[in-house]
């Protein structure tokens, strides 16, 4: 009997510590950075690979915000909400499938409440679907130095390999003070306005707790226990803690305050900003593969035309540093030349070295036509070597745009795709 009790008592004190949410011990793992230099003042089990929870949504977010300094969307684009975005299990915002929403109303959501629902749309919005946006995190991550971090989703719901570090964890909450400081503000946002109704921010207790404290971001999920990346300035010092595996809201907050506390103590008074760089992806060629000396410009080719009922672009429509077209090269002799002739040139050079038969490369389906547009050019110009000859087309299919190369030999279409594949962009090999 008394250990009945005994066990109810400490049953019931965990439920009251956990706010409700009857939590088990999950891994503990620590980091204090200095955020000027990225000095590290203290850390425990820092490189330990553990659920991040929502602190998932940070990436998410950087993700975000590159997409919009890159031109890909807007903060007023009207992102369309799916069912599969709908279906997230909460903390959500309500979004209804069908539903169109503007982006800037799904980030204030991911931030400050923590939406589940709110991640996965913009995932979807940016890169068509979550596991094509969840690939484009992680490689966003290895070119921020994270190395030991993998996502698999945009909300931070454990799933098998979604994982990270309080180090990495670290590192992603100075980038996103560093790189896109006109949106950091959000992040300190105790409620905001998400176009349908006010929500209050998950970490207002240390906003409103902890002197200087302005971000950044909480998790919580069984697997990860409550984690949490914060930030705060006094004076001239800029502190960054990170806590994985804290037992409940409360005790997680209260080591999150020891932890900036000590920051504050151990940093110098007076440090010289090192700002990040923006990163710089990678696109090395699959290995043993040699790679060309010199991507050039590819030479422009005039219209195409269309291809049955496809969509076909131009190679060449913008440089690949955003500039002007380039222009079509002048006929030889002033012969007109024929679109139709280029398409029979290349499927027939293709039928050739392919015993009669075409093949093609086909992309992940994307959102809008406009994606799918994007993807083809921005493939076509990490893969000149492979694709320079291949036709590009969009067909409209039930599960959205489909983006692919068409007028390759089966040899063409394999090796593209396995150098595609090594830079984790999604394709498959298509006959005919």
């Amino acid at each position: 009997m008394i250990q009945r009790l005994a066990f109810v008592a400490v049953l019931s004190l965990c439920i009251v510590l956990g706010g409700g949410k009857m939590t088990f011990a999950a891994p503990y793992a620590a980091m204090v950075m200095d955020a000027r230099t990225g000095e590290v003042l203290h850390s425990r089990n820092a490189d330990t690979r553990l659920h991040p929870a929502s602190l998932t949504k940070m990436m998410t977010l950087y993700v975000a915000f590159e997409a919009i300094r890159l031109g890909e969307i807007s903060l007023d684009t009207s992102v369309r909400i799916s069912r599969f975005a709908a279906s997230e299990p909460p903390s959500k915002l309500g979004l209804r499938s069908g539903q169109k929403i503007k982006l800037r109303y799904l980030i204030r959501a991911a931030a400050v409440k923590s939406a589940n629902d709110a991640a996965t749309a913009i995932g979807e919005a940016i890169s068509g679907s979550e596991a094509a946006f969840a690939k484009r995190m992680t490689r966003t991550a290895r070119a921020l130095g994270m190395t030991n971090t993998t996502f698999r989703n945009a909300h931070g719901l454990t799933q098998s390999g979604h994982l990270s570090t309080a180090r990495d964890m670290t590192v992603m909450g100075r980038r996103l003070f560093f790189d896109y400081p006109q949106y950091y503000n959000i992040f300190s946002r105790k409620s905001t306005d998400t176009g349908m109704g006010t929500v209050r921010n998950t970490n207002r207790r240390l906003l409103s707790n902890y002197r200087g404290a302005d971000g950044i971001k909480t998790g919580f999920t069984n697997a990860a226990g409550f984690n949490l990346v914060a930030s705060a300035e006094r004076g001239e010092e800029r502190i960054i803690a990170t806590v994985f595996g804290g037992r409940s809201t409360v005790t997680r907050n209260a080591r999150v305050a020891e932890l900036l506390d000590m920051g504050f103590k151990r940093a110098p008074s007076h440090a010289a900003v090192r700002r990040p760089r923006l990163p710089v992806y990678d696109v090395s060629p699959t290995a043993g593969m040699t790679a060309v000396a010199k991507s050039s410009r590819p030479v422009a080719r005039p219209d195409r035309g269309t291809l049955g009922d496809s969509v076909l672009i131009a190679m060449n429509s913008s440089s690949p540093s955003g500039g002007a077209a380039v222009p079509a090269p002048r006929p030889v002799d002033g012969a007109l030349i024929d679109s139709a002739d280029i398409q029979r040139e290349v499927v027939t050079r293709a039928a050739r070295s392919s015993g009669g038969r075409v093949f093609g490369i086909q992309l992940e389906p994307q959102s809008t036509r406009y994606a799918a547009d994007k993807l083809l050019l921005r493939t076509a110009l990490q893969e000149i070597d492979t694709l320079d000859t291949a036709l590009r087309q969009v067909t409209k299919q039930r599960q959205g745009y489909m983006p692919s190369f068409v007028g390759l030999s089966q040899r063409e279409a394999q090796r593209a795709c396995s150098r595609l594949l090594s830079r984790q962009v999604q394709c498959e090999v298509k006959d005919g």
